[in-house]
């Protein structure tokens, strides 16, 4: 009984150019896309990836809305918090206060 036999690279090298040759005369054999068939399923898919880009385009819209809602509530419960937690500041305090944004602020334009 005879072994296996390992092809050499000539018939590898053959077996490949075959292959290729077979493919090519099978891909020359179909019948070509009739032209508007090619446009109408293009028009499809140009539908189909504007329609789920909208859609993306909606859920972001609406993620980003909920999370700006979500700041402004939490920033409003921190000011509220921050109200609380001050407290009331005599005519004089406030005064002061300004006074001294007012001095900072002609510092910051010299």
């Amino acid at each position: 009984m005879a072994g296996y036999k390992e092809p050499s690279f000539e018939d590898r090298v053959s077996a490949a150019a075959q292959a290729r040759a077979k493919a090519l005369a099978k891909l020359q054999a179909k019948a070509p896309v009739d032209p508007a068939v090619e446009a109408e399923r293009l028009a499809k898919a140009a539908a189909r990836e504007a329609a789920l880009a909208e859609k993306r385009a909606a859920v972001l819209a609406e993620r980003e809305a909920k999370a700006a809602e979500k700041r402004a509530k939490a920033e409003q419960a921190e000011l509220a918090a921050q109200a609380a937690a001050k407290p009331a500041l005599s005519e004089a305090e406030r005064k002061a206060l300004r006074d001294a944004r007012y001095a900072a602020r002609k510092a910051r334009k010299k």
